[in-house]
Formats: structure tokens, C-alpha cells, sequence
């Protein structure tokens, strides 16, 4: 599938939801290096920081379609600001029958997310409240988006091996997502929001990102290709093809996708494997930014000199240049990807030309490991 256009650098986003302390000189640093910020409804102040550093940022608040939130319910009120659409106090004493029910009749709460009570997305009234509390919090507080968390697909999700009485399987429960979304995606047009959904493990679920996509801007995976330093994802009928295509549809259909692979500081083989097959799909709406620990959201992660490297224009899509090893030019470098299984036997890529290596080295031909890649410059006069 052909990417679309690309120049330049990475582009990247910070995920701020954990509420951690900004400083002045974070804002400073981050406000220039960002494409898109994600902030809680309670960081306005924030907001209006990093718009004041840079004007063109895109700053999303942050909204779980899924759940309600107990903790943020104190002696029967709602608090002001919610991460959820709808407040649990409100849905408690008024509309119980939002609450998604097991089996056993009763509420759902997030298996390891105390709190967090899974909530009836197929219910046109939970759908009209949430979009409505949605949209009038984040124009009064100036939010260009918003970040639209768990857009599920398995009927277990955060309690395993258990469906919902009323989805009792992914079918129905993927079309009670996609009500809510093709419900909502008028309003939030009509009211000038920009929607990025989570559609985490997409690809375990044939059809399941498109299907999605077609009722926001964008979407998010939370896993793309890293989910550790040592466990890449290499090229399956659901590996890493399938992740790949979620970037290259997205930038053909003129969305926005962020993509989120694992790893740590000085992990660099998982860096060049995801930085590499990045700019291998990337257009001019796709961005990138790696976190080393699930649900790691407060300070945004060291940043690698990669993400600043100019490869100036693409001028081809990417191509195969061999049994699952892919190359994609630049008019001022080059990126292939090895994609085959991390035990398989490495494969030599001739280049056609030179290029730098990170080293500084010349080289005219790379040697890739499986599930691998590399991102390489040459001069540009």
C-alpha cells in the first residue's frame, strides 16, 4: 500500500495524563518538539502554556468512552473535571441501566483499574450524554481534540474470560463501539473537535482498525511493534504488516495515526526497528513517541536523535527488497526493515548509493537481523 506524501523529521506527541509536574522549561522544550499533546480536562492552564509556545500544537483532552470513574465521585457529587464523559455519581443515581452488566447482573469493574466501572457504549443515551458533556467541556476550555481512550474489540476486556451478558461475543460487542462512534462523529465535526481513538490490538481483529477509523480522525495504538526492548513483532498473518497498514490507510484516508512502541533508553535495537518501519509507512499526519513502561504517561520519554533527523521528501513508497525486508528512499536517506523473526538469519541489503550510518560511518549496503531496521542519511546540497 503506498504511504503518502513524507519530508522532513519524525513528528511525535506526549501523552501528559498522569498529572505530573510541568515545568516552565518543559513547556518550552516540549511545546517546539510536538505535533500533538494530550492533557486531562483539569490541565487548562497547561494548554494554554503550550499553545502560547507554539501556536500550531494540537492539544487533545483526554476521555475514556468505556468507563466511569468512582474515584472521581465525592460525597455524591461528580467532580468539576472528569477523565470519563459521563460522571459516576450522575450515572449511579440516574441512569443505572448505563452500566454494562456481566452474567451474574452485576457492574463490571476494569480488572486492575480500581474505579473504573465499564459502561453501555451500545446505549443511545449513554452515547448522547457522553457526547454532549464532551464537546461543551472541551470548547469551553479550548481543546482542539479529543483523545477518545478504549475504543475496545474483545467482549473480555479488562476482565478476561468474561463477556458482557448483552455483547456475549466480539461481534456484538464491536458493533455496540461502532454505534458509539458513528453516533458522536457528526457532533464532534460540527463542533470543530478532532477525534483519536484507541484501537489497542487492532490488528488481532481482522477489519477491526478500518471499521473504527471510519468514524473518527485517527486512531492510536498503544502496542506498535516494540512491547519490550527483546519482543518485537515480526511479520505474521497479524504481525507486523497489519500494523504497518494501519499507518499507510490512515495517511491515504487523510487521518491521523499515533504510534506507541515499548522500549527503553539505550534499547536500540527496538528503536531502529520502530523508528525505521515509522518512517518506512509515514505520511504528513503520523507520529510516533516510545514509552518504556505500560500506562508510563507523566514526563515525556528521553528523546532519541533519531526523532530529529531530516530524510528529506520520500520519493518512493515502501517496497519489498526481499522476503519480508522492506526499503523506502528519501532524497536525503534511507530506512529498511527486516521483518522477519528476531532468531531468523540476517539478510544483506545492497543500497544503490552511500549513506551515514549513526556512527558516522559511510556504508553502501546494511546487514539486518530479523526484526530489525535501519535509518540512514547522505548529504543534501
Amino acid at each position: 500500500m503506498k504511504p503518502g506524501a513524507f519530508s522532513g523529521g519524525a513528528k511525535s506527541f506526549w501523552l501528559h495524563l498522569n498529572s505530573t509536574p510541568v515545568s516552565d522549561e518543559m513547556i518550552e522544550a516540549e511545546a517546539r518538539r510536538h505535533r500533538y499533546v494530550v492533557l486531562n480536562a483539569w490541565e487548562g492552564d497547561l494548554l494554554k502554556k503550550l499553545k502560547a509556545r507554539n501556536p500550531d500544537i494540537r492539544v487533545f483532552v483526554y476521555k475514556d468512552l468505556s468507563s466511569t470513574r468512582s474515584y472521581a465521585c465525592r460525597d455524591g457529587a461528580d467532580d468539576r473535571f472528569l477523565p470519563a464523559g459521563v460522571g459516576y455519581c450522575a450515572a449511579d443515581r440516574d441512569h443505572p441501566d448505563w452500566f454494562l452488566l456481566g452474567p451474574d447482573g452485576r457492574r463490571f469493574q476494569y480488572s486492575g483499574y480500581d474505579g473504573h466501572w465499564q459502561m453501555d457504549v451500545g446505549h443511545t443515551g449513554y452515547q448522547d450524554a457522553w457526547a454532549a458533556n464532551v464537546i461543551q467541556e472541551s470548547k469551553a476550555i479550548g481543546f482542539d481534540g479529543v483523545f477518545m481512550d478504549n475504543a475496545l474489540f474483545p467482549c473480555d476486556a479488562y476482565h478476561p474470560g468474561v463477556c458482557p451478558a448483552k455483547y456475549p461475543d466480539n461481534a456484538r460487542f464491536q458493533g455496540a463501539y461502532r454505534s458509539m462512534l458513528s453516533n458522536m462523529k457528526g457532533r464532534f465535526a460540527d463542533a470543530g473537535l478532532t477525534t483519536v481513538a484507541n484501537l489497542s490490538n487492532a490488528r488481532l481483529h481482522p477489519g477491526g482498525w478500518t471499521s473504527y477509523v471510519d468514524h473518527v480522525d485517527g486512531g492510536f495504538d498503544e502496542w506498535w511493534l516494540a512491547f519490550s526492548g527483546t519482543n518485537l513483532l515480526p511479520e505474521y498473518r497479524e504481525g507486523w504488516s497489519r500494523q504497518a497498514e494501519e499507518v499507510t490507510e490512515n495517511e491515504m484516508r487523510g487521518k491521523i495515526t499515533w504510534v506507541q512502541p515499548h522500549f527503553g533508553p539505550g534499547d536500540e535495537r527496538a528503536m531502529r526497528y520502530a523508528m525505521a518501519s515509522y518512517f518506512l509507512t509515514a505520511g504528513e499526519r503520523a507520529a510516533i513517541a516510545a514509552v518504556e513502561r505500560t500506562d508510563g504517561y507523566g514526563d515525556p520519554p528521553p528523546r532519541n536523535p533519531l526523532y530529529d533527523w531530516d530524510l528529506g521528501t520520500a520519493t518512493t513508497p515502501y517496497r519489498s527488497v526481499g522476503h519480508n525486508v522492506f526499503q523506502r528512499d528519501f532524497t536525503c536517506g534511507v530506512v529498511v526493515v527486516n521483518a522477519n523473526p528476531t532468531e531468523s538469519e540476517p539478510v544483506q541489503v545492497r543500497l544503490g548509493a552511500t549513506y551515514v550510518d549513526e556512527r558516522g560511518a559511510g556504508v553502501a549496503d546494511v546487514r539486518l537481523a530479523g526484526t530489525s531496521g535501519a535509518v540512514l542519511r547522505k548529504g543534501c546540497g
